[in-house]
């Protein structure tokens, strides 16, 4: 039984590791966000085709989606001057805001932005309610 207990133990750490610790901001906090005018950046990794159907307005385009090979972190790159310039609030939107925006908020961690900026929104632009909010 012990020896079960362990193992047991060992593989919760293990998944804990490995699933990471990210931020998240819900559609309901974001929306109170943009109406009472907070200064942060939204960057929005959704492919070009999909941004240009529907995005959050204010939303910085970096059709960077899934951010798995370089040219995607490369597009991420080119944010990196707005974002470190500052020390806004980041907030990120993808399409469902899981791998792509997870991988995204590593690359801005790995660039030295600090995790306590970061936020993922809470199921992504799919998840958005808030049709009001979009751009037009």
């Amino acid at each position: 039984m012990k020896k079960f207990l362990l193992m047991a133990l060992l593989l919760l750490s293990a998944v804990a590791c490995w699933a990471g610790d990210y931020n998240y901001t819900s559609a309901a906090d974001l929306k109170q966000m943009i109406e009472s005018k907070e200064d942060f950046i939204l960057i929005d990794i959704q492919v070009e085709d999909e941004f240009s159907q529907h995005h959050i307005d204010g939303a910085l385009a970096t059709y960077a989606y899934p951010v798995k090979s370089d040219a995607d972190k490369a597009k991420l790159a080119g944010m990196m001057v707005s974002v470190m310039e500052t020390e806004k609030p980041v907030v990120i939107v993808c399409p469902r805001g899981g791998g792509g925006a997870k991988r995204t908020y590593e690359f801005f961690e790995g660039q030295g932005v600090d995790s306590g900026r970061l936020s993922i929104l809470e199921g992504g632009q799919q998840k958005w309610p808030y049709a009001q909010l979009l751009a037009k």
